[in-house]
């Protein structure tokens, strides 16, 4: 149930030709360390990658842990997609709600984030296919730092390298 479909560095790694491969018709992307660094930046190029998305036809949704209504709005709109803020992730009731906005199949879709515990756990519950980038900034607060370096042993587990 943690073992993620694929790794990137990061999302604008990802090209159309490796989703249309993997027969993804949507995706649903994380905000926090996946979008935007810690301090709100957003991801070099990421408005230009969801362009290209939306260019492929490939449906895309916002779902967010964040309780944060205005920052995980803010980042929706300026990528002009539509969002979920406080998903719940890896509880199926957020992503059940980006799978209805998006009104594809759990198989047609991938979601994006890079939270082994939240993002991929929440994906492989789903059925959709889980996709795990690298934190874009490293973790600020005690807890998070922990959650990371439980990731790795996992990670390590399955032979995947993060």
């Amino acid at each position: 149930m943690l073992k993620p479909k694929a790794i990137f560095d990061k999302v604008t790694d990802i090209k159309i030709s490796f989703l249309k491969e993997n027969n993804i018709k949507a995706v649903i992307l994380d905000v926090d360390n996946t979008l935007i660094d810690l301090d709100r930046r957003p991801l070099e190029n990421s408005e230009k990658w969801v362009d290209e998305l939306k260019k492929a036809n490939i449906k895309i949704c916002i779902a967010s842990n964040s309780c944060k209504k205005g920052k995980v709005s803010n980042v929706a709109k300026q990528l002009d997609v539509p969002f979920i803020y406080f998903s719940t992730k890896p509880f199926k009731r957020g992503l059940k709600k980006a799978q209805k906005l998006l009104d594809e199949k759990a198989e047609s879709i991938a979601e994006i984030g890079d939270q082994l515990f939240t993002d991929v756990l929440g994906a492989n519950r789903m059925k959709m296919f889980s996709i795990l980038t690298i934190p874009i900034s490293p973790e600020k607060n005690i807890i998070s730092i922990i959650k990371r370096k439980l990731e790795k042993i996992v990670l390590k587990k399955y032979k995947v390298e993060k």
